[in-house]
Formats: structure tokens, sequence, C-alpha cells
């Protein structure tokens, strides 16, 4: 299918693609949790599992694994009602320089000013991100990290998560988990929660993280996973 895709892509009449914009595997906007739930500490410890993350060995040999050897990135802040804020604007991925670069923008930037959870506004902010990609994706996917359900969205995330699948985008998760309730289906309930109301699209799923201490480790698998077009196994899906 990915070289199907690739093939496709390649094929395509210049005058369908804007000039000059490359081909990439992935486009994948990385929407993290800057609610008010978060305290200055712990949210230095999500923006530097993103550039640990980034700039990893393992996320690296993924993005050189794939068809174009590429990826397009971008980072978004989300919190209040309508407030996601793209912080980050597209960069282009494809080896140990891109990628720290990035890592150094995400680090540099000031934290924008957020409220309490609306995931559903951001998942709708990610889309039009994706759309104004300098870029032709052959995939695209919406990360979205949190340790809360979605609160005061003006747009619920179950009907901007389906409106995201629609249009062919997959919305993935990583749960922060703040506690130990389990929900009906014997995993964590924020797990549960963004299984039913966030994730969606082919191959969509769940990543738990044990408190933000385990954010680097738990998104460094969500992006080889993501960058590689595969899934979870269970017992990573399952959460501790």
């Amino acid at each position: 299918m990915r070289r199907l895709l690739l093939l496709l892509c390649l094929l395509l009449p210049a005058s369908l693609r804007a000039e000059g914009q490359p081909s990439v595997d992935l486009a994948l906007v990385l929407a993290v949790d800057a609610s008010g739930s978060i305290n200055r500490e712990e949210f230095a410890l999500q923006k530097q599992g993103i550039a640990q993350a980034v700039t990893s060995p393992q996320v690296l040999k993924a993005i050189r694994s794939g068809s174009l050897g590429r990826i397009a990135i971008a980072y978004v802040e989300w919190g209040g009602p309508g407030n996601a804020q793209t912080v980050v604007d597209w960069h282009l991925i494809e080896g140990p320089e891109s990628a720290q670069a990035f890592a150094d923008a995400v680090l540099g930037a000031k934290r924008s000013a957020q409220g309490y959870n609306a995931i559903g506004d951001a998942i709708l902010h990610g889309l039009d991100l994706l759309a104004a990609c300098p870029c032709w994706p052959l995939r695209r996917v919406i990360d979205v990290s949190g340790d809360n359900n979605d609160r005061l969205s003006h747009v619920p995330a179950p009907q901007a998560r389906d409106t995201a699948v629609g249009q062919g985008v997959t919305v993935n998760a990583l749960a922060i988990l703040q506690n130990t309730l389990i929900g009906p289906r014997g995993k964590p309930l924020l797990v549960e929660n963004y299984e039913d109301e966030v994730i969606g699209g082919p191959g969509a799923f769940v990543l738990p993280a044990k408190g933000r201490e385990a954010f680097t480790e738990a998104l460094l698998d969500k992006m080889v996973l993501e960058i590689s077009g595969l899934e979870p196994q269970p017992e990573l899906r399952a959460g501790p």
C-alpha cells in the first residue's frame, strides 16, 4: 500500500502540487497539552521529552526507513476552547541536523496562554495545520497528548475526531496518567476515554505514560510506530 501511495504521489501532475513542495512519508502534528493542570516543571518535561524523542536514534532510523526518508512535523499547544496555537510551524526532518533544528525550536519557544481542556478544538486546529503543510504527505497524523478528558471544546472531541477521519487523517493519543483509576474494560480510565472519544482512523491507537516522567519514553515509542506506520503490541496499549 505504501508503495502504491508513493507511486501515485510521484505521478501527480505538477498542476496539482505546489511548486517546490517536497513529498514526505508522514505529516505529523504533535498537539501537546498546555492547559492549567500542568505546572512549569511538568511542562518543561514535556518539551524536553519531545526534543529527546525527535532526535533519538530510534526515530531517525524510522524516518530513514521510509519510502522517501523524510517527514514533516509541527508542534501545537492546546488548552482552552478554540485556543490551540501553532508554536513551531512545519519542519522537514530527514536527518540529525534537521531533527535538532526542530528540537531547538520547541525548547526555545515560549509557552502559549491556555486554559481548560479542549481536545476537540485542538484536533480541528491540527486539521487546518495539515491542510496548510508545505508538503505532499503519504500519510497524515495528529498526535494528541494530554492528562485529562475533553471538557470545554466548541466542537466535542468525538465530532472533531470523526471530521479528521473523514478527511483521511489518523488521530492517535498519548494518555498521561495522573491516577490509578481503571475503566470498565480493565484499562486506565483515561486510556479508555481516549479510545472512545479521541482516536480514529487507520491503525489509530492510544499509548499510556505513567506520569509526566514517563512522557519521553512513551512519546518515543509512539513516534517510531507512527513514522513506521505500525501498531503497538497489546502490552504497550494496556498501560501500567
